[in-house]
């Protein structure tokens, strides 16, 4: 909508140049032709002020925030089993990410449990795909595939680098869950 409207904006710079000698036949109409590079300058600037995370994230208000439709979490339990494997395999690899951030930022004994917990959610997760690429892996053609086994990899990639960085005595059984 934004490139419509500095179009239009150009257009109607154009025209005005185009009808200003018949209309005032004394003014050189060369002066004018700066205007078209500045508004296209001037457009860029705006384009990318507006752009900017800075400037979005003072415009962000709390309605807007609840306003705003969630993303499908395919671990959350109220029946949204039609996440496809990509979009499984792109929650996986961004929490996982999330978990070893978290861990490297020398964390405490709860923030490691909970990490643990997330990197457990992800196995959930993993397993979630596992599941749907063997039921759509054998109707899939070629390039099906090949993506589906690279959404398996990068998922399997990144389990596998969070388990790493996970400590040793994170993924015992908590507390609550041995009584």
């Amino acid at each position: 909508m934004y490139r419509l409207y500095v179009a239009l904006i150009l257009v109607a710079e154009i025209f005005f140049l185009a009808v200003l000698p018949f209309v005032a036949p004394g003014v050189p109409v060369w002066i004018f032709f700066a205007i078209l590079p500045l508004t296209l300058v001037a457009a860029y600037a705006i384009h990318r002020v507006r752009n900017s995370t800075a400037y979005r994230m003072r415009r962000l208000s709390p309605d807007e925030i609840t306003r705003h439709a969630s993303p499908r979490e395919p671990g959350v339990e109220d029946g949204s089993q039609d996440a496809t494997p990509e979009e499984l395999s792109r929650l996986i690899v961004e929490r996982t990410a999330e978990i070893r951030r978290t861990l490297t930022e020398n964390p405490s004994e709860i923030r490691i449990e909970m990490c643990a917990l997330g990197y457990r959610a992800c196995v959930n997760d993993m397993i979630s795909l596992t599941h749907l690429s063997n039921e759509e892996f054998p109707n899939a053609g070629f390039l099906r595939r090949i993506a589906l086994r690279r959404a398996r990899k990068k998922a399997t990639d990144a389990l596998t680098a969070t388990r790493e960085a996970l400590p040793q005595s994170a993924l015992r059984a908590t507390h609550q869950e041995q009584q």
